[in-house]
C-alpha cells in the first residue's frame, strides 16, 4: 500500500479516541461502543473487536491503585466507613471507564495496523 498515508500515532488514536487510519473521525459511538465505520474516511471498523482486554486492564490497574489508596487513607486518616463507601466508587467508576476507553481504542488501532497488510 505505497500510496496510503502513515497511520496516526497509537497514543493519539488511543487517548483521543480517533480513527486509527485518518485520526479525524471519532472511534466511539457513545461511551464504549465502537462505530461501524469512520465518519471521516469510511474505514470499516466492524471487524476490529477489543474483546475483554480493556475491562481486564481497568480491573487490574484501577483495582490495585484503589485498594492501595483505600488502605493508605484508612491508616492515615481513619475516616468513617460511610466515607469509604461514597468516595471510592465515585473515583473508581470514572477512572475505570476512562481506562477501558483508552485501552479499547489502543487495541482497535493495533488490530487495524497489524491486519491491514494481512492477505
Amino acid at each position: 500500500m505505497p500510496n496510503e498515508p502513515a497511520p496516526v500515532p497509537l497514543a493519539t488514536a488511543a487517548l483521543l479516541g480517533r480513527c486509527p487510519r485518518c485520526g479525524q473521525g471519532a472511534l466511539f459511538r457513545g461511551l464504549l461502543d465502537v462505530r461501524d465505520s469512520c465518519e471521516s474516511c469510511g474505514l470499516d471498523l466492524r471487524a476490529h473487536d477489543a474483546g475483554d482486554g480493556p475491562a481486564v486492564a481497568a480491573i487490574f490497574l484501577i483495582g490495585a491503585v484503589a485498594v492501595g489508596a483505600a488502605i493508605w487513607v484508612d491508616v492515615k486518616f481513619a475516616p468513617p466507613l460511610w466515607l469509604h463507601a461514597v468516595l471510592w466508587p465515585a473515583l473508581v467508576l470514572p477512572f475505570s471507564v476512562l481506562t477501558m476507553r483508552v485501552a479499547k481504542a489502543a487495541l482497535v488501532a493495533l488490530q487495524w495496523r497489524h491486519r491491514r497488510n494481512a492477505p
